[in-house]
């Protein structure tokens, strides 16, 4: 049985956000005021949409947009972990669950040659249009009352799940690795046998420990990690075993 992993993308894969890093494409680096304070709370990716809409408009095209994101920079340790990953698909599976979106993560990926190393990425679908604008939609419709509306990422991992022992696969763990707020709800959707993995000093982490706090504390173990090469270490441990 192979081991799941379930990385989230900003600020886990990358050391940044994707969506706040595109605004270097803007003119002068920056958005008008009125649309950076036009984001309303759990409606981050229509204000996304709104901001990809203000680059089309301002001349910004598909190729200046690649080249932007694509250098952004890894966090500490990842381009290790992955490499690793990519070398021992045997004992893993491997998928993303962003709230960023298709093409960031495709571009990223693929400029870095680590595209193969993931199973699937659940994250909101993006194409460009005729006018050459990238456009967004949410990634699906939830009734989590804990998450942004446009995904809950522990019910795409309960359908994943779902459908691979459909398929007849299972896993000995599952290791969810991220950083942010929305990454609480599929943590607490792990059991005894599987690991959270959050990174140092982010929400994440704080979030978990406030939850033992309030003595309703998560199921799984939990282990932080500064850099990939810490969870690069005990995933061999876990080889190993």
């Amino acid at each position: 049985m192979k081991l799941l992993l379930v990385f989230d993308f900003d600020h886990t894969i990358v050391d940044e956000n994707s969506d706040t890093w595109v605004v270097r494409c803007a003119p002068k680096q920056q958005l008008p005021h009125g649309l950076r304070s036009s984001c309303r709370p759990g409606h981050w990716t229509e204000y996304m949409g709104r901001v990809l809409a203000f680059l089309g408009d301002s001349g910004v095209r598909e190729d200046d947009m690649r080249r932007t994101m694509t250098a952004i920079p890894f966090t500490a340790g990842m381009e290790e972990l992955l490499g690793f990953l990519g070398e021992n698909k045997a004992f893993f599976d491997c998928i993303i669950i962003s709230d960023s979106n298709t093409v960031f993560i495709d571009w990223i990926l693929k400029a870095a040659d680590f595209h193969a190393v993931f199973d699937a990425v659940f994250t909101n679908p993006a194409v460009f249009s005729s006018a050459g604008w990238l456009t967004l939609r949410d990634f699906h419709a939830h009734h989590c009352p804990k998450c942004p509306k446009n995904l809950c990422k522990r019910k795409v991992l309960k359908e994943f799940l779902d459908k691979q022992l459909e398929r007849g696969v299972s896993y000995r763990q599952v290791v969810y690795i991220g950083d942010g707020g929305n990454d609480l709800c599929p943590v607490t959707f792990l059991g005894k046998d599987d690991v959270a993995m959050p990174r140092h000093g982010y929400t994440l982490e704080k979030k978990i420990a406030q939850l033992s706090r309030d003595m309703c504390p998560v199921e799984c173990s939990v282990l932080l990690w500064s850099s990939a090469v810490e969870i690069m270490s005990y995933l061999k441990l876990l080889i190993k075993e």
